[in-house]
C-alpha cells in the first residue's frame, strides 16, 4: 500500500510503498477513506514522541473496514467505522469502567505504531475502540471526530460541564478551539475566541463567538475580563504554549474552570504558569485527552439532528503527496479548520 514514511526525526516525509498492515487477533484493518492532518502530526514528527522508526503518521481517520481478526465479535468487513485517537487496551479497570482515554496500556495510531496516513490501517482491540458511522454522516465528516473535534466535546460537556450563558475563553481558533467554538454555542454558552490570525478569528465569529480578540502582543487577559464583565467561567488553552496557558487562565473570573487541551511538550521544558492565581481565585485546572467510544453516540446524535456540523470546519482535502510536503511546517500553518487527506487521490 501507499503511505507517508518518516524514517527519523525530522526527516523529509515521503510517500512510497510498504507492507499491507495485517490485524491481531482482537483487531481489524480499516481502509482509510479520510484522516485528518493535526498539529499532534507535527508533534511527533519534531521529535516531541518515542516513536519507532521508519513510522507511518495519522491517527484521525475514518474508513471501512477489510480485515478482522478472530476473536473480534462486533466488526466485519464492509462497516464503515471511526475510532478515538487514543486505543485503549479492552482489559483494564479504566476500559472496564469506559475510560478507555486513560488507558495505561493504551495505543494510538500514528504515535505507537503505523498511522493512517496510507491507505490502510490496522487498529487493536477494536471491540472496545471502533465507532460505527452512520450513513448519514459522511467520512470526512467522521475522519474529523477522531481528535480535534472529540477533544473539544469531551472538554466542553463531561470536563468543563459547560452550562447555558457561562462565557467561555478559548485561545486559538484552529481545529480545536473552533470545534470549542461551536460546541459550547451548541450548549447555550457565550465565546470570546483568541487567536493570531485574522481570518481564523472570522471563522471564530461565522461559528458564533461573541466576541473575538487578537493576540497581537496586547493584554489578552485584560481584553477578555472587559468584554465578559470580570472574566470567563471557562477558559480552554487549545495550542498549548507558555503563553497562551497563561492568557486562558489569567482570563477566568474567581472559582473558574480551565481546561488544558494543547500539548505542552516536555521537549520544550516545563512552562511557567501562574498557578498563584489558581491557588488565590480556587480556580479549577482539568486536563482533557481525548473521548472514549462508549462517549461517541451523544455526539453523533447531535451531528445527526443538525445541532453540531463539524464539516464546517473542514478547509480542504488533499492527498498524500501534499500532506507529506506540508507535515514539516504545520506548526506555522494559519489555515483556519481542518486539512483532511484522502489516501486515494
Amino acid at each position: 500500500m501507499r503511505a507517508v514514511v518518516v524514517d527519523a526525526v525530522q526527516s523529509r516525509p515521503e510517500v512510497r510503498e510498504i507492507p499491507d498492515p495485517r490485524p491481531s487477533p482482537g483487531g481489524v484493518v480499516v481502509e482509510v477513506r479520510a484522516t485528518g492532518l493535526c498539529r499532534s502530526d507535527w508533534h511527533a514528527w519534531a521529535g516531541h514522541d518515542d516513536l519507532a522508526y521508519p513510522h507511518v503518521p495519522g491517527h484521525e481517520l475514518a474508513g471501512v473496514v477489510v480485515e478482522v481478526g478472530p476473536d473480534v465479535r462486533r466488526w466485519r468487513s464492509g462497516d464503515r467505522v471511526t475510532v478515538p485517537f487514543v486505543c485503549g487496551c479492552g482489559g483494564c479497570e479504566w476500559c472496564r469502567r469506559g475510560e478507555a482515554q486513560v488507558c495505561p496500556h493504551q495505543q494510538q495510531p500514528g504515535f505507537t505504531h503505523h498511522g493512517s496516513f496510507a491507505e490502510q490501517v490496522a487498529l487493536h482491540a477494536a471491540d472496545t475502540n471502533l465507532v460505527a458511522v452512520p450513513e448519514t454522516i459522511d467520512l470526512r465528516t467522521a475522519a474529523s471526530l477522531g481528535c480535534r473535534f472529540a477533544t473539544a466535546y469531551r472538554a466542553v460537556v463531561d470536563r468543563a460541564k459547560v452550562s447555558e450563558g457561562e462565557w467561555v475563553t478559548v485561545v486559538g481558533a484552529g481545529g480545536v478551539g473552533l470545534s470549542v467554538v461551536m460546541i459550547a454555542r451548541a450548549v447555550g454558552a457565550r465565546v470570546v475566541a483568541v487567536d493570531r490570525h485574522h481570518g481564523a478569528l472570522d471563522v471564530a465569529r461565522d461559528l458564533g463567538a461573541e466576541h473575538t480578540v487578537l493576540a497581537d502582543g496586547t493584554d489578552v487577559p485584560d481584553q477578555v475580563h472587559a468584554l465578559t464583565g470580570g472574566g470567563s467561567q471557562v477558559s480552554v488553552d487549545a495550542v498549548g504554549s507558555a503563553q497562551t496557558c497563561g492568557d486562558a487562565l489569567l482570563s477566568l473570573r474567581r472559582r473558574g474552570r480551565h481546561v488544558q487541551v494543547g500539548l505542552l511538550p516536555a521537549a520544550q521544558g516545563h512552562p511557567q504558569v501562574p498557578l498563584e492565581r489558581l491557588i488565590g481565585w480556587e480556580l479549577d485546572l482539568l486536563g482533557s485527552h481525548g473521548m472514549p467510544a462508549v462517549d461517541y453516540p451523544g455526539m453523533l446524535g447531535l451531528i445527526e439532528s443538525g445541532a453540531l456540523a463539524p464539516q464546517r470546519l473542514i478547509e480542504r482535502t488533499i492527498g498524500l503527496a501534499e500532506a507529506a510536503q506540508l507535515l514539516p511546517g504545520f506548526d506555522r500553518a494559519s489555515l483556519a479548520g481542518m486539512t483532511i487527506i484522502d489516501p486515494r487521490r
